[in-house]
């Protein structure tokens, strides 16, 4: 269940996030990416490196108020970062040890979604009944 759950949470982030229009929607998502890239700091477990994750997550959320792809390479960065964490760094929930290794499974999920355009899934239907077999 521990592998299971942070893959459903990704999923209904992606379904909670389906419902805003856009741009709004690319344009939130990119400031979910900018928390996430600070969600360490206050644990300083890698010490400087935390400011200098920060300022790139900053730099990449920013290009992503105007682009998906960015925010999918946000959310891969911030899986990297979850997996350096879970092995030498402290985890992201401080009472619930593997908490950065379920964020590293939760957020290519969410990663998935953004580098395909971060469409609804009525748009998703839509794509693949105009476009079959393209994929």
């Amino acid at each position: 269940m521990s592998y299971v759950a942070p893959i459903l949470i990704g999923i209904a982030y992606v379904l909670l996030m389906s419902l805003v229009r856009e741009p709004h929607r690319r344009r939130l998502n990119a400031l979910m990416v900018a928390g996430a890239g600070a969600a360490y700091l206050s644990g300083g477990g890698l010490g400087g490196w935390e400011f200098a994750f920060t300022a790139l997550s900053t730099y990449v959320a920013y290009r992503g108020l105007d682009s998906w792809s960015f925010i999918g390479i946000g959310w891969l960065l911030h899986t990297a970062w979850d997996v350096v964490h879970h092995l030498k760094g402290n985890p992201i929930v401080p009472f619930a040890h593997s908490s950065s290794l379920g964020c590293a499974i939760c957020d290519p999920v969410i990663a998935l979604w953004c580098l395909g355009g971060g469409r609804t899934p009525a748009e998703l239907v839509r794509v693949v009944r105009v476009e079959p077999g393209v994929r």
